[in-house]
């Protein structure tokens, strides 16, 4: 089994809550909050763990709340190996207001990285053993600029790491230059970024996905639709999934949760086909929950099911 690591550089701990209504000024009554792991390929790794998997996630963690983090992931089960910072990582706010079904996400600014802390990140990426899986999901803190991610992806490559990237705007372009990535996951509007045209004509999506793997800078393209589950593109196929009718409560946690199943069947060596259908699933399988629950292996496994009827 081809083994799985997460690097998050803007980790978060995040808690959820339910008021019956909000407005200005006024005492905004909520219930307890419910505290859970954040960031990007800490939730990756969460997902694969929830899905039966394991990972091991890598990020930097400072003060209270990143004990707290680093707890609440032991007690999910999911390998930490972290840095110790000397900011505090950063608390994040879901609220979801019951007389609208609204969802309000108060999103912090990552905590700031020093270059010895990301010289340390580092480190224990170049560590993992060549032939892992290094999935690099969320965006990217004060101190870090796209010139050091780049060149940690080029480092870890070398090292024999197969790279997926889950990131958006400048950073996954410098990725994308680097070349040889696994796997990445934009949506629409990232990817008409990517390509630089207007992505309007029926099969512009599809097309552009091609053109990204034919210029060697990744080898498989999803591109998330949202309701319209998802198109996926590799150097022989194209496949699209589209998932059940579902009624949404959250959709915090369903990119993350697509991009863990993905790379669990990744790992698997399975075909683009299932690997997709499993990330839509997963995915979808997540926006039936409230707050910030991601993905439930009993839930992903009945969609896939009715995926692969």
């Amino acid at each position: 089994m081809v083994r799985i690591y997460t690097l998050t550089l803007a980790p978060s701990l995040d808690s959820a809550t339910i008021t019956p209504q909000i407005y200005p000024e006024g005492k905004l009554r909520c219930t307890a909050p419910v505290f859970e792991p954040g960031g990007g390929g800490i939730n990756v790794a969460r997902a694969i763990a929830h899905l039966g998997g394991k990972a091991t996630a890598i990020f930097p963690a400072g003060g209270a709340t990143g004990e707290h983090l680093t707890a609440l992931l032991l007690d999910e089960q999911v390998s930490a190996d972290t840095v110790k910072t000397q900011d505090w990582t950063r608390q994040n706010l879901h609220v979801h207001v019951e007389s609208g079904s609204e969802q309000y996400r108060f999103v912090m600014p990552g905590a700031a990285l020093s270059d010895d802390e990301f010289r340390q990140l580092e480190e224990k990426v170049l560590g993992v053993e060549s032939g892992s899986i290094l999935v690099i999901s969320g965006s990217l803190p004060p101190g870090v600029d796209v010139k050091k991610l780049t060149q940690l992806i080029q480092a870890a490559q070398q090292r024999g790491l197969r790279i997926i990237v889950d990131s958006s705007g400048e950073a996954l372009a410098a990725a994308l230059e680097v070349g040889g990535l696994e796997l990445v996951k934009p949506n629409q509007k990232e990817l008409s970024g990517l390509v630089k045209r207007d992505l309007d004509e029926p099969d512009a999506v599809r097309q552009a996905a091609i053109d990204l793997v034919k210029s060697g800078k990744v080898r498989r393209v999803v591109v998330s639709l949202g309701p319209q589950g998802a198109l996926a593109v590799d150097g022989d196929n194209c496949v699209q999934v589209v998932p059940p009718p579902m009624k949404s409560q959250s959709t915090v946690g369903a990119g993350d949760s697509m991009v863990g199943a993905m790379t669990l069947k990744l790992a698997q060596d399975a075909s683009l086909e299932e690997m997709t259908r499993y990330g839509v699933a997963a995915g979808s399988a997540a926006t039936i929950n409230k707050g910030t629950r991601l993905c439930a292996r009993e839930d992903t496994d009945k969609i896939f099911a009715w995926l692969n009827r």
